[in-house]
């Protein structure tokens, strides 16, 4: 994300100060052994409460000895500041020192952090310096059937065919304007991938972005002379928390961030349990924030997939191998009812652990003017028999 220079203040300035704020922040991070987790502004620099990273768990714990409800306030406390993406006020912050027995760190500056920098800018400078918790990203989890049993030569050339796929889908999303800032980390037989911005807008495009890669595997397939030279994909889409930290590369932080937490947890339970060439979306209900509004709303899986909807539309017309796109559907499997009614069937699945995970299963058909139509996902027939599922929800007839 680009931060436009405060008024008055020109480009070199801007660039002199970024570096003048990263170099007092990465003597305070110590080559990684500490982390800084909050920071407020003053007249000429900042406050910020900078410990070992190992304070994160010796705080959550305690002793070994602590009430249950103390073990909940502490742990709402880490929450709140982990998610917090800006400043506190003075007086939070000077709260939250004392709850963390952390003495404040004073960082001088040659310069106001408001007129210097701006105090987004210097919230994206410290976010590297920290962790940050997030509560309503959506991440995909695409992984290649049969991955292992291949040559290291087929490994990579079907890691690069997916490559391939992921580019090709961002180039096609570019072309109506839709600019996702995603990242990816690889799985070793797949990939891991998040748009950076948050929010409901921001996760529709992610599920878009979801759909064009899986396509172009598809017609990759298509024109492949031999098979083994693109994957076979199974794909899961989950929205839920998760722990955003910058690892070291070098001896500087990276500048981009890695994802760890329960929706990467959760989508490695999915996709073990994923067929060949199946979609499986995670059951969620968490807020996010809807840029349209300015407020955040509670959206549960059925909710996204119906958002997805609409803008899909705003996609006909797009070229695929050729073929302009008439039409996009997306939607969660289920069976019909005698009223015609489709309902969405739940899906149990049980990890190595025990735990119960619930999910469903999405398809997706996109229909080519002067081409074959492209069929994304498994029906519910073609699902093992003994799957697990219960009705989730009424939907009505499909078009």
């Amino acid at each position: 994300m680009a931060y436009p220079a405060p008024a008055g203040l020109s480009e070199t300035q801007l660039r002199d100060n970024i570096i003048v704020l990263d170099q007092a922040l990465y003597a305070l991070w110590h080559l990684g052994d500490n982390l800084i987790f909050a920071w407020t502004p003053e007249a000429s620099g900042l406050r910020a409460l900078v410990a070992p990273h190992q304070m994160l768990t010796e705080f959550a714990l305690g002793d070994g000895d602590l009430a249950p409800d103390e073990l909940q306030r502490r742990a709402r406390l880490l929450d709140g500041l982990l998610s917090s993406q800006a400043h506190l006020d003075p007086q939070a912050f000077d709260a939250v020192a004392a709850a963390l027995g952390i003495a404040p760190c004073a960082i001088a500056l040659p310069f106001s952090p408001e007129r210097g920098l701006g105090l987004p800018l210097i919230a994206a400078i410290a976010a590297r310096y920290g962790v940050r918790l997030v509560e309503d990203r959506a991440v995909i989890l695409f992984d290649a059937v049969g991955f292992s049993l291949l040559t290291p030569l087929q490994q990579v050339v079907q890691l690069n065919s997916l490559s391939c796929s992921v580019n090709a889908a961002y180039a096609k999303l570019l072309d109506q304007e839709i600019n996702i800032n995603f990242a990816r980390t690889t799985t070793g037989d797949g990939f891991y991938i998040w748009n950076r911005m948050r929010g409901v807008e921001a996760n529709v495009e992610l599920y878009q972005l979801m759909q064009f890669i899986l396509a172009d595997n598809a017609l990759a397939h298509e024109r492949a002379t031999r098979p083994e030279s693109v994957p076979r994909l199974r794909a899961c889409f989950h929205v839920g928390s998760h722990y955003e930290f910058y690892q070291s590369e070098g001896l500087n932080p990276t500048s981009f961030s890695y994802l760890v937490g329960q929706v990467t947890i959760e989508l490695a339970r999915m996709i073990d349990n994923a067929q060949p060439g199946q979609i499986l979306v995670g059951k969620f209900n968490t807020l996010m924030r809807d840029e349209a509004s300015g407020e955040d709303v509670r959206i549960d899986s059925l909710d996204f997939v119906e958002r997805t909807r609409a803008p899909l539309r705003s996609l006909n017309g797009l070229k695929l191998a050729g073929s302009e796109v008439d039409e996009i559907a997306c939607y969660l499997t289920g069976r019909r009812d005698d009223a015609g009614l489709w309902g969405i069937s739940e899906y149990h699945v049980a990890d190595k652990h025990g735990f119960i995970h619930r999910v469903y299963n999405a398809k997706i058909n996109i229909h080519r003017r002067n081409g074959a139509p492209i069929y994304l996902g498994l029906r519910e027939e073609d699902l093992p028999p003994d799957a697990r599922r219960t009705v989730a929800d009424a939907q009505p007839p499909r078009g």
